[in-house]
């Protein structure tokens, strides 16, 4: 009787022992695993996932381990192996992105917000799993924008030609005009043969309408002193001006046809 009450003590302190670890100190099972979380993807590919969640390593600040990219399509790959008892998930894809396809281990429903799409899922009793591939479309608005600068700086091009060549013509027109008035002044007088600051000095002459000192056309014409005397000399031997000695300076005339 001794020995069997004393195993029946050791049976009761085993029974005890289980009963209080049960009790007090459970084990993290799989089935303890949740997750309510909020999952952003930027245009670069950048993964941030935030929200409630005991698991140890399913909640990240940033990382591209979770994508990657072949020509214009994207692959986003979250997959947790363990058992969940209960996860929600709401994925926020970037602006512009179309979806080809979507597999996740719970249920889920496509929606979109402000341009937008997102993905929310919910799953019991499962692993953790969502893959999307996708495509990012240029954004029309930003398109748009460019082709206005473009045909806004086309605009200004054309309106700088139009005006540089109205300009041009406008002071050709003048340049005629005075030309024009030149050859009514000049028509009293031969100027074929003259050099250019010979004719300078007879439109000088013109247009002041008196004689001048050989100095006054110097300084008016800015032309060194000996080139000044060399075309007078050569105007007077042409016959078209006439010089008069005066003190030590010479006065310079027009000769009367």
């Amino acid at each position: 009787m001794g020995v069997k009450n004393k195993y029946m003590h050791k049976i009761l302190l085993i029974t005890l022992i289980l009963f209080l670890s049960i009790t007090f100190f459970p084990s993290v099972s799989a089935d303890d695993y949740y997750a309510d979380i909020s999952i952003d993807v930027d245009d670069s590919g950048f993964v941030k996932i935030d929200g409630i969640t005991n698991h140890p390593d399913l909640l990240v600040d940033e990382t591209e381990v979770y994508t990657s990219k072949k020509q214009s399509y994207w692959l986003l790959n979250i997959t947790k192996d363990e058992i969940f008892s209960d996860f929600v998930y709401v994925l926020t894809l970037p602006e512009g992105s179309s979806i080809n396809y979507v597999k996740s281990s719970g249920l889920i429903r496509i929606e979109e917000d402000f341009g937008n799409l997102l993905i929310k899922g919910f799953g019991q009793n499962k692993s953790f799993s969502v893959t999307v591939q996708y495509q990012i479309k240029k954004n029309s608005n930003n398109i748009f924008a460019f082709e206005l600068n473009i045909s806004t700086i086309l605009l200004i091009l054309i309106i700088i030609i139009i005006i540089s060549i109205v300009t041009i013509l406008l002071i050709k027109r003048k340049n005629n005009k005075i030309s024009e008035k030149i050859s009514d002044d000049y028509k009293d007088y031969n100027l074929k043969g003259l050099n250019e600051r010979q004719k300078e000095i007879i439109k000088l002459l013109i247009d002041r309408k008196r004689p001048l000192t050989q100095s006054d056309i110097q300084k008016e014409l800015g032309i060194p002193k000996a080139a000044i005397s060399r075309n007078i000399h050569g105007l007077e031997l042409k016959g078209l001006i006439e010089k008069e000695k005066i003190g030590m300076s010479n006065l310079i005339r027009l000769k009367k046809h």
